[in-house]
């Protein structure tokens, strides 16, 4: 057996904790106190597969936030999430639709079409944000056998461009889908910073707007691992339990994703963590609107700057600090801030981009 203090060490070399960038909110470690949760968790045995007081304290927990009708079934991951939560609601033959720039639709390697069974049906938008009559643009031919059915609008919030939706908003669409005879499902990776963004409670976005259901996010606000899916209507839902087992997201340790959801959602650890990567996204876009050669391209209303500089700079950048180009072509790249971002780590970044644009 290997000596835990050679372990640390030897951890110690393979990672800098001083280590900074502005890649994605996944790539910060835990929130102390959630690291500080899964340890009172681990001692002893408690049953496997979701049958643990964790869990089940956790379902009163999530009730306080979207409605004592609601059920959490935890999961691995969102896309885990995604997958299951769209197939407990749409048929063999149903679809989808979400906005082009939705994560379901960019980012998950076709999962939700491929292992889910389902057919998404995009739809261009500006801001990354759906309205009733850009989803009537899809929104028909339900009784066309050729044509996948329309069964479902899911809409990201915070979405993929950074921007939020305001309950109003989302109520307008669950509105117009339900006369359709469909169903809202809500991506809620960053729904705490949606929140935090407009200082409303997340029920304001989900239960209370007229949502079917919802992924709520953890790993990007703190947490180690694990998300969930959040039945809020389950008189829409079918056998979510066997769907969440057949998808390949049935955690049997359940007790150690829980345990973390319940320290994000019990308190207000979700809230002062998604409020801080808001401000810090604030300062950097403060901190860089000045710069001659620099656009911020979309409104800053969560934790992600877009912003467009020349592409010679960028990867100057990345050379310093790790983040992502959201599109080469027009030089669009994406910052993200986190739970643990500071000041110093933001008016850092800030003073390398003013010094590589000087370059030029």
């Amino acid at each position: 057996m290997a000596d835990p203090a050679s372990v640390t060490t030897d951890a110690k070399r393979r990672h800098d904790p001083d280590l900074r960038g502005f890649a994605s909110d996944n790539y910060a470690g835990a929130h102390p106190e959630i690291l500080a949760a899964l340890a009172v968790a681990n001692g002893g045995h408690q049953i496997a597969y979701g049958e643990d007081a964790y869990t089940e304290h956790l379902q009163r927990v999530v009730g306080s936030h979207f409605g004592q009708t609601a059920q959490a079934f935890p999961v691995f991951n969102g896309t885990g999430a995604n997958v299951v939560a769209l197939q407990s609601v749409t048929d063999r033959w149903g679809a989808v639709i979400c906005a082009d720039t939705a994560h379901i639709h960019r980012d998950e390697c076709g999962a939700p079409e491929r292992v889910g069974g389902l057919k998404l049906l995009t739809v261009p938008t500006p801001d990354g944000k759906l309205t009733p009559d850009l989803i009537d643009r899809e929104a028909f031919g339900w009784d066309d056998e050729h044509r996948a059915m329309p069964q479902v609008v899911s809409i990201t919030q915070s979405t993929e461009l950074g921007t939020v939706y305001t309950p109003d908003e989302v109520r307008a669409i669950c509105e117009h889908a339900h006369q359709h005879g469909m169903l809202v499902h809500l991506d809620g990776s960053r729904l705490a910073n949606a929140a935090a963004s407009v200082d409303r409670p997340m029920r304001a976005f989900t239960n209370a707007a007229g949502v079917d259901i919802l992924s709520l996010g953890g790993t990007k606000n703190g947490m180690v691992f694990g998300e969930a899916v959040i039945v809020i209507n389950p008189d829409a839902v079918r056998a979510m339990k066997h769907v969440r087992k057949l998808s390949m997201q049935l955690p049997s340790k359940m007790r150690f994703v829980s345990v973390q959801l319940e320290a994000l959602l019990a308190g207000d650890l979700w809230l002062r963590n998604a409020r801080h990567a808001n401000t810090m996204a604030r300062r950097l876009a403060d901190g860089v609107r000045g710069i001659d050669g620099v656009e911020i391209v979309h409104p800053v209303e969560a934790n992600a700057v877009f912003a467009t500089l020349p592409h010679d700079v960028s990867e100057r950048l990345q050379k310093r600090y790790r983040f992502y180009f959201w599109d080469e072509a027009t030089g669009l790249v994406r910052w993200m801030c986190s739970f643990d971002t500071t000041e110093a780590d933001v008016d850092s970044f800030a003073a390398a981009v003013a010094e590589e644009m000087g370059k030029r």
